[in-house]
């Protein structure tokens, strides 16, 4: 059966009630739980922080007669930016800072997500992000399925508990955009043939979640193995302390495909700039353009006349530095410089080159003496 025709079952049953979709054999269940057991020796070697606090305002330069647009961020530990200790390496601080560049308008961040979190819990995430009918936001940015994939969730209920959550945010008045599963086929520890399942079905669950939001009017962008050739090239730079989240660079690359997407959504990205070469546009029917995507890391799918979606592939570019955001009128907590503060690891890390440095330049003053 082909990868368009499953997503288009699990998309069906998580609109219609269906069950779940078997995949395996009983024969090969042993097989793969050896091997998650022994991925799970590797994966989490290291203790991830807690991931820092990015809400508040970005782009202040910006401020003018326009109010500030309002950004949130919903999903698991991908979201959350778990795996970095700073806040403008978080994704949430830089989609909000490249957003403010490109605007010209501040950005007021506010991000949900949760570190472990399933898709059934995007109900309470939306709740939050909705309690105040005042402070809707314009766009949000939903990164979520990895958790479902390793915790055997059923790929129908993810994509039904999905697929709601777009649809009461579109209700709502925002415009949503889905980063779709990742490929944990990438993720280092992970070895044959789990490796090979782990692909398999985040690239169904992708598929599937991609088919479900475009239904109900939101965007997506494919995350699949857009970080695949990075982790293989230097697993060491990309991977977090844990080995399984993403490092600083790795958040940079994510984001780097989300933005222009994100833009697009509010009608801010250049119309000019909306090809990768000489690459076309595709019109495809939806099923068909969610399996492209999910085989393909950074395409858009967006939705046309239905049944027929776009298949995009935009222009990524360099992202902006994030800022440290200033926290909002009437919020409390800890100031963004409070944030921004380095760790005493970070902080005996930068010290070491400029020890080094003043170290070289004392003896060169006194072989000049």
């Amino acid at each position: 059966m082909s990868r368009a025709r499953v997503a288009r079952r699990i998309a069906a049953g998580a609109a219609y009630g269906g069950g779940s979709i078997g995949l395996l054999g009983a024969a090969t269940v042993g097989v793969l739980l050896a091997e998650v057991q022994l991925a799970k020796r590797h994966v989490g070697g290291g203790i991830a922080p807690v991931p820092p606090s990015a809400d508040g305002r970005y782009g202040a330069a910006f401020a003018g007669p326009a109010e500030p647009l309002r950004l949130g961020l919903l999903g698991d530990s991908t979201a959350a930016g778990q795996g970095v200790r700073r806040t403008g390496q978080t994704p949430g601080a830089l989609l909000a800072s490249g957003l403010a560049a490109v605007s010209e308008r501040p950005v007021d961040l506010r991000n949900v997500a949760q570190p472990g979190a399933r898709s059934d819990d995007l109900e309470r995430q939306v709740s939050s992000l909705l309690a105040d009918p005042c402070a809707v936001p314009d766009v949000c940015v939903i990164m979520i399925g990895a958790n479902d994939v390793t915790h055997r969730i059923p790929a129908t209920q993810s994509v039904r508990c999905l697929t709601t959550a777009v649809r009461r945010l579109r209700t709502a008045g925002a415009e949503v955009v889905v980063g779709t599963c990742p490929d944990l086929g990438t993720i280092e520890p992970v070895y044959q043939p789990l490796r090979w399942l782990a692909r398999r079905v985040s690239r169904q669950l992708a598929a599937a979640q991609t088919i479900g939001a475009v239904e109900q009017g939101g965007r997506t962008v494919s995350l699949g193995d857009l970080l695949g050739p990075e982790f293989e090239a230097n697993p060491r730079e990309l991977f977090g302390p844990d080995n399984y989240h993403p490092s600083a660079e790795g958040y940079a690359t994510a984001a780097m495909a989300v933005l222009p997407t994100l833009c697009a959504a509010l009608g801010l990205w250049p119309d000019s700039d909306r090809l990768d070469g000489d690459r076309r546009e595709d019109m495809l029917p939806v099923a068909k353009a969610a399996s492209q995507a999910a085989k393909e890391a950074g395409t858009e799918v967006t939705g046309a006349r239905a049944p027929w979606a776009l298949l995009k592939h935009r222009r990524r570019r360099r992202l902006p530095t994030a800022t440290e955001p200033h926290p909002r009128p009437g919020t409390s907590g800890e100031t963004a410089l409070q944030r921004a503060a380095p760790t005493e690891e970070e902080a005996e890390a930068h010290g070491k080159p400029r020890k080094e440095k003043e170290r070289r330049r004392s003896s060169r003053d006194l072989r000049a003496h």
